[in-house]
């Protein structure tokens, strides 16, 4: 019944393919924005701000560059975290070296380092894939930690071997720094990360997408139909990279405040490899649901004892917290490989003929 389509006729092939076909998804859409843009901010406190609502969206952000890579061009990457260290550091450099540069340009910036980077690391492709590919790109998050320990420059020779981040104000409000705001910071984040996302939309429902979905699929039979694997797999590593930048650069500088290269280990990668299975792969919506559910697990694990009257340790909700997203993986992989996109795709094509059967 919300969703019935009755009298919305499309008269042209790009009506058909228009990017809401349905109108009940543009309502949809304009509803979350609101929420998103609105509602929250006027509700939420900082401790939402600082445990929910900023890292959400910046996990959504590095699961939907992952995504690119692995669920639509089907390239293996376990190199996440290292590449989002490359976003933070090039930022920090950015800012440090041109104090005078804004804050939104340097950010944008810093992820075509990563970008540099991912496509010098994605080179193996053009010989290798799957788990070999897998493993090359572990090494090369093992490399980048270790550069970033031992690389001083990096950090501005600081004795710590972390790196700060300065107070930055922009239009005479402090968006970064120790006393930014945190409502300022999630306006900041949330505008910057619907901006990727409409490029991601764009990018992955048009030619290069369908290059990529075919590389994905078989590459040997896109590469009989006159596709270049070379251009479609580096321009993947450069998209994806370039994505996960700006991610690590959020993650720094407009959440975490401060950052040793151990922040960027191997957890990181497989913390935003989760995110990508869990909500699914091959989909711009399930980066954000599965962010959504990785990210306020470990809170309602934590709340909900306590609500109930059973104090529980911080040492035990970390416990859970692994237990319970192994579960989901071991879940989702074998009731619904596709992850939670999928679940709200089939309820949506129920809504859609409702109430008629399926």
């Amino acid at each position: 019944m919300l969703y019935r389509t009755a009298g919305q006729f499309k008269t042209s092939y790009a009506a058909d393919f228009a990017l809401f076909p349905v109108r009940q998804d543009a309502i949809l859409l304009g509803v979350i924005l609101f929420f998103a843009f609105v509602v929250l901010p006027l509700t939420a406190n900082e401790f939402v701000f600082q445990a929910l609502l900023i890292p959400v969206l910046i996990y959504s952000l590095a699961a939907l560059g992952l995504n690119i890579l692995t669920g639509y061009a089907g390239q293996l990457s376990l190199g996440t975290g290292a590449f989002m260290g490359v976003g933070a550091y090039a930022c920090y450099k950015i800012i440090t070296i041109f104090p005078e540069v804004n804050i939104v340009v340097a950010i944008l910036a810093s992820g075509f380092f990563s970008a540099a980077v991912g496509v010098a690391f994605g080179v193996p492709s053009l010989r290798i894939k799957g788990f070999y590919l897998a493993i090359a790109t572990l090494a090369a998050q093992f490399f980048l930690v270790w550069l970033f320990e031992k690389w001083a420059w990096l950090y501005n020779y600081s004795a710590s071997g972390a790196i700060q981040v300065p107070n930055i104000d922009m239009f005479g409000v402090t968006v970064a720094g120790p006393t930014a705001n945190t409502m300022v910071q999630y306006y900041f984040v949330l505008s910057i990360v619907a901006l990727v996302t409409i490029f991601a939309i764009n990018i992955t429902r048009g030619r290069i997408g369908r290059i990529w979905k075919a590389v994905r699929d078989m590459d040997i039979a896109a590469e009989l139909v006159g596709i270049n694997l070379m251009k479609a797999k580096l321009s993947a590593f450069f998209v994806s990279s370039y994505i996960v930048g700006i991610a690590g650069a959020l993650f720094v500088f407009l959440w975490r405040g401060a950052a040793e290269p151990n922040l960027f280990d191997i957890p990181l990668s497989f913390r935003v490899l989760f995110i990508a299975i869990i909500g699914g792969l091959g989909s711009i919506l399930g980066n954000y649901l599965g962010a959504l559910l990785i990210v306020a697990l470990p809170v309602i694990i934590g709340f909900v004892p306590e609500a109930l009257g059973l104090p529980i340790s911080s040492a035990t909700v970390e416990h859970l917290n692994i237990m319970t997203i192994g579960a989901l993986i071991i879940f989702f992989l074998i009731v619904e490989p596709h992850g939670l996109a999928r679940f709200w795709q089939v309820i949506r094509e129920k809504l859609i003929i409702w109430p008629f059967p399926h």
